[in-house]
């Protein structure tokens, strides 16, 4: 039994680097190169799904609208889990969460490549994203505790690099498995990056110095969060041709505005709220989670329209996934290199006002040519060019106005609006597809990622200069 009770106690412990390692100047690279892992394997597969929608409508005989829950059932998961899993992890331990996070991932990415239906599917798909909830909500707090403070945008932008690379390789990876293996090789994919991401955090991630206890939980809270979300994706997705009548519809969307309210009512009066409503009063933090969201929604709604758009008109999923590649690969480069680029001088204001008010440009000249090879990759790659400069400073002037000992709080939040910008994509763009008249609902969803630019454009420009202030 001691033996057991021992083996229980080492493993609810975040285990030390090895001395050398941690007293290593530029011990902190490898630390954010083991968050890059992270950062990859969850953009991989966010950009990878989206190629297997065909196929899957066509194996278990389901309507767009049906098969998109693939995406959303983890976007929902990991868009209620993101903050209160932060909470934990600045309890408990960021690296400790981080490291199951990957076994949970790993673990799940094994039972989707092996599901027997569309249910049992979506059903592994939300265990996944409860690994990917526990690896997100840390991955922010690790890099800004792991970087210096003048290297922060820097250690952002490579975390941001990986994002990017891991969405530039998926839409090729994904089609080229989708073309020769097959969809259930799109999920297969993930398991050797997450066994050697696991290995990798154990030696170079940094224990947690900074702890803030939590002192009860606010179930209600994330009870009212969920419903809210559920319930406002399950509307959109009824809306958008899934076999629900039209009174359900309406009701599904009132309960996710009644439910919205309650939760916001109830973070403001509870002991323990699920979400720190003090840190939204900042307007660097609320402007910018707003930003942050309407920039993933631009980044990922292209993800959905490209394929379902060439896909179906007569297209492989692989001459898809290549053109896709042009939105990540551009956002890689930005993301890299902007910090080189542009001006030394410019602060994080500048270059999100920059990037978002070239997304904005971006969409609008999508509007106006044809949908085809030759007009999408020069288009994706100016939005891709213009969000990797946006977000990564958009992000970290929210990071810059949230205290150090709420860092994984606040990494929850700025995930949190990722998950929910992806799950906004997916679904805005599968609903303007279905509304669209004949032949024009590409130009809607277009349409539609265009005016989330413009707003998104208008958060960085009224951004503070000094976040902290």
């Amino acid at each position: 039994m001691t033996g057991a009770a021992g083996w229980l106690s080492a493993m609810g412990r975040e285990r030390a680097r090895p001395a050398r390692l941690r007293e290593w100047p530029h011990a902190w690279w490898l630390a954010v190169g083991t968050v890059c892992f992270g950062a990859f394997m969850g953009q991989l597969d966010a950009s990878i799904v989206t190629l297997t929608y065909q196929p899957l409508q066509a194996q278990f005989h389901t309507s767009l609208a049906a098969t998109q829950w693939v995406s959303l059932s983890y976007l929902l998961t990991l868009a209620t889990l993101l903050i209160p899993i932060g909470r934990l992890s600045d309890a408990h331990g960021r690296k400790l969460l981080y490291l199951y996070g990957f076994v949970v991932f790993t673990a799940a990415s094994a039972a989707c490549a092996l599901a027997p239906s569309l249910g049992a599917l979506i059903a592994f798909r939300v265990v996944q994203a409860v690994g990917a909830a526990m690896l997100q909500a840390n991955s922010v707090a690790l890099v800004t505790t792991s970087a210096p403070p003048e290297r922060m945008r820097f250690a952002l932008g490579l975390q941001a690099t990986a994002q990017a690379v891991g969405l530039a390789l998926g839409p090729t990876v994904g089609g080229l498995l989708v073309s020769t293996l097959g969809w259930r090789w799109v999920f297969g994919v993930n398991v050797p990056i997450g066994v050697v991401a696991v290995l990798a955090g154990i030696y170079l991630l940094p224990r947690t110095r900074h702890r803030t206890p939590v002192n009860g939980w606010d179930g209600i809270g994330l009870g009212l969060l969920g419903v809210a979300i559920t319930s406002l994706l399950l509307g959109i997705s009824a809306a958008s041709g899934l076999a629900l009548p039209m009174w359900a519809t309406v009701a599904l969307l009132g309960l996710a505005a009644g439910t919205g309210a309650a939760f916001w009512r109830r973070q403001q009066r509870a002991a323990q709220p699920l979400l720190n409503v003090a840190l939204l009063r900042n307007p660097a933090v609320a402007g910018g989670l707003l930003g942050g969201l309407g920039g993933y929604l631009v980044l990922f709604g292209p993800l959905v329209l490209v394929p379902v758009v060439l896909t179906g008109a007569g297209s492989s999923a692989l001459h898809a996934g290549l053109v896709l590649t042009a939105l990540p690969a551009g956002f890689a480069v930005a993301a890299a290199g902007s910090e080189r680029l542009l001006p030394a001088c410019w602060s994080d204001r500048a270059r999100a006002m920059l990037g978002a008010l070239g997304a904005a440009v971006a969409l609008a000249v999508l509007l106006l040519v044809p949908f085809i090879a030759a007009w999408l990759v020069p288009v994706l790659v100016v939005l891709g060019l213009a969000l990797g400069t946006f977000l990564p400073a958009n992000n970290a002037i929210v990071m810059g106005a949230i205290p150090v000992r709420s860092a994984g709080t606040g990494g929850g939040l700025v995930n949190m609006t990722r998950s929910l910008g992806t799950a906004l994509g997916v679904a805005f763009v599968t609903l303007a597809l279905h509304l669209g008249p004949a032949g024009e609902g590409p130009r809607l969803a277009a349409a539609v990622l265009a005016a989330v630019a413009v707003v998104a454009a208008a958060t960085a420009v009224r951004a503070p200069r000094d976040p902290a202030a």
